[in-house]
């Protein structure tokens, strides 16, 4: 056995060089500066303000508050800088058939029983007349809440319903980015301001060795974390590492994007709402309500996805309508040499479930579990590059589920969708719910049994069966567990506060606050 060697100052990264601002850039330098900026490693962000950023995502989901909680972020004074509301779940309009509305809710889907999942339960109930598919959502502390528009924060006591809900953030990406930007240099992250115009790399190994500016400084690295958008500046354009299309299974390529005035208080959720050849977000901010149509261009030219999202806005539009091109995938390698892809330049799934900043946030804690010492092991490189393939691939799964569960044929785009072949592994899952309903979550999986099992019911995938281990229970002992559940839930939603007074209760509403900063726009959801 090889002796252990001792880690010296020559062996450890030392410069850490983040190449471009956004959401993702400034999510990662605040992360890195918080736990490498310690005197002998240095982080350095370097960003042009003549290059726009795209921002990725106004809408969350729950690992989102365990980010912020790794950086010790105050949730009120997130939530004020941010002009944040509070997210629920999702709701679905039109997708399964038109006409159809459900939610997808963060957090428990009823409990199970003796060690047997609530929902086979629920699905023997609904075999035997007893319950509507539908009424799924109603044993689901979250999507009660969320349909009554209230909100509370999780209970300590475990008794409580209220103990059961979950949550995430709908916040303007912009102000975040700024935010983490302060923080970020507070800890002592150095920002640079200008372009790249030319990469220079070590002749013998390939790594990236530093970055030009236009203004004739250079700064070097060891480790690179490209967050340059799509382009990927160092990891495609320079280092040529590829990227995989998944656009056969997810063929949407655009989305146009405008903010409008609030016309009511902000639901605790967001609503995609199919069209015919896509479909439209309404995510709910303080200030402003974002809006969005993401489209197949294959099937829909843009003016006229332009007029179904202008005329299906709620409020007054604050800003001209903005096109964003992309191709749903992911980079062949997410980190290549010394160079490590996070947001858009590691790959791009459309917003549909929210998971753009949790794919960053998944990229910087993978990034730390295998952060490198010189010379960069290509053990941990490719551990790295598995493992951010795993979660890309399964946050694909479950949004090419939207497409293909549906019994939608009115448009050329959704009978398409709803007869195309889809990856093995998403095929798989649905034959097993297919047989007898049952769903099992793999490795580190993202998305858990509640959620597969909210969209499958949603858009009305019925199994032909339900477990026979269902049948072991009393049914008139679960039913009245059931009702009993149902009407807890619904009670306790009741006299839960609406989101706006709770975030006012909770000194979180950025209205009142004085001297409120002027309002930006435009963020990618």
């Amino acid at each position: 056995m090889a002796e252990p060697r001792d880690i010296v100052t020559s062996d450890r990264i030392e410069k850490v060089v983040v190449v471009g601002g956004g959401t993702a850039g400034w999510m990662a330098a605040a992360a890195l500066s918080r736990f490498f900026a310690d005197g002998k490693r240095t982080i350095t962000l370097i960003e042009s303000s003549e290059i726009g950023t795209i921002g990725v995502g106004e809408a969350t989901i729950p690992p989102i508050r365990n980010f912020n909680g790794m950086l010790d972020i105050p949730e009120n004074e997130f939530l004020r800088e941010t002009r944040a509301t509070f997210k629920l779940g999702i709701e679905f309009v039109d997708w399964g058939r038109v006409g159809d509305r459900y939610i997808h809710p963060f957090g428990n889907l009823g409990r199970d029983f003796h060690g047997i999942s609530f929902h086979q339960l629920f699905l023997r109930e609904v075999f035997r007349g007893a319950a509507d598919p539908s009424s799924f959502a109603d044993y689901s502390m979250s999507a009660v809440a969320a349909g009554l528009k209230r909100f509370g924060r999780p209970s300590a006591d475990a008794r409580s319903p209220v103990s059961e809900i979950n949550y995430a953030f709908h916040f303007d990406a912009t102000l975040y980015a700024d935010y983490l930007r302060r923080l970020a240099e507070r800890q002592g992250t150095v920002r640079r301001e200008g372009k790249i115009v030319q990469v220079r790399r070590h002749g013998e190994t390939g790594d990236v060795a530093s970055v030009a500016l236009e203004d004739g400084v250079v700064i070097e690295g060891d480790l690179f974390i490209d967050c340059s958008g799509f382009r990927g500046l160092l990891i495609e354009q320079e280092l040529e590492t590829g990227y995989e299309d998944w656009s056969h299974w997810l063929p949407m390529d655009r989305a146009i994007a405008v903010p409008t005035q609030n016309v009511a208080s902000p639901d605790p959720f967001t609503r995609a709402t199919a069209h015919s050849a896509g479909w439209q977000w309404r995510i709910p901010l303080q200030h402003r309500t974002g809006n969005g149509h993401v489209f197949s261009s294959r099937y829909m030219d843009e003016d006229e996805a332009r007029s179904i999202l202008l005329d299906n806005l709620e409020g007054k539009p604050l800003a001209e309508p903005r096109t964003l091109r992309f191709t749903t995938g992911m980079r062949k390698k997410a980190w290549s040499h010394n160079v490590v892809s996070l947001g858009l330049s590691s790959g791009f799934i459309e917003p549909l479930e929210s998971t753009s900043i949790h794919l960053v946030q998944n990229g910087i804690a993978r990034l730390f579990a295998l952060f490198p010492d010189k010379p960069i092991s290509p053990a941990e490189r490719d551990e790295y590059n598995r493992g951010m393939r795993d979660v890309y691939e399964d946050v694909r799964d479950f949004v090419i589920l939207h497409y293909k569960a549906t019994q939608r044929d009115d448009s050329a785009f959704w009978r398409d969708v709803r007869a195309m072949d889809v990856p093995d592994s998403l095929a798989r899952k649905m034959e097993l719910w297919r047989l007898h309903g049952r769903v099992f979550r793999e490795n580190a999986e993202l998305f858990a049994l509640p959620s597969w099992v909210a969209v499958m019911l949603g858009q009305n995938m019925r199994p032909e069966a339900y477990d026979a281990i269902a049948d072991t229970l009393d049914e008139a002992k679960v039913r009245t567990a059931m009702e009993q559940m149902r009407e807890g839930y619904r009670a306790t939603a009741e006299r839960l506060p609406t989101q706006e007074d709770f975030l006012r209760r909770a000194g979180a509403w950025y209205q009142d606050q004085p001297d409120t900063p002027s309002v930006r726009f435009g963020s990618f959801s």
